[in-house]
């Protein structure tokens, strides 16, 4: 095909490529470059600011959003900490008839049993292998308030997009600026290394 022939069909679309936006029916232009006009509408045709301080203000909202999002983050891993802690600490009753942990160990196959030895004191212990991946059972005091963090997260996470996708310079530097300050104020608590 000659790229002559390509042009005419491109250009006997009706479609106007020229003016690097395209007009939806709504009337918004979805724009492909950032700008920086001071009267982008957020999240509604309500949200548009009309001055420079409901700008300044609006900005002011998404740097705390984000950082709110951060300790969002933060707070859903110290949570899960808790838990696990929780867990850990938990209680467990032997039912009758099945073996105690002891029992279980000491016939388990891949058991070894070896010397361990810290500051001159020897001590015979046994080490046994994990078997699969256990998932931890469901419980009414912990995954509710855990769905309803992550449910909570990702609306706060798509709004901020929503507010990225405007392409507005001031939106997009107040998101990171928020990213950045939430982050250095709890961006050590929202890591997670497990157990």
């Amino acid at each position: 095909m000659s790229h002559s022939h390509d042009m005419d069909m491109d250009m006997g679309m009706g479609m106007d490529m020229g003016s690097g936006a395209s007009s939806g029916a709504s009337g918004h232009n979805m724009m492909g470059v950032f700008q920086n006009s001071m009267t982008t509408s957020l999240f509604s045709e309500a949200w548009t600011p009309r001055t420079t301080g409901t700008y300044a203000a609006t900005c002011i909202f998404l740097v705390v959003f984000s950082a709110i999002l951060r300790g969002l983050l933060a707070l859903r891993n110290w949570q899960e900490y808790r838990w696990i802690d929780a867990e850990m600490k938990r209680r467990y009753v032997v039912v009758a008839g099945r073996g105690t942990l002891a029992d279980r160990v000491s016939n388990d196959s891949l058991a070894k049993t070896m010397v361990l030895s810290s500051s001159g004191v020897e001590e015979n212990v046994m080490v046994v292998q994990k078997h699969g991946a256990e998932g931890r059972p469901f419980r009414l005091s912990v995954d509710p308030i855990r769905a309803v963090l992550d449910t909570v997260i990702a609306g706060v996470g798509y709004l901020l997009m929503l507010a990225v996708m405007t392409m507005n310079v001031g939106y997009f530097i107040s998101v990171l600026g928020g990213v950045f300050i939430g982050s250095l104020l709890c961006g050590r608590y929202a890591t997670y290394d497990g157990h």
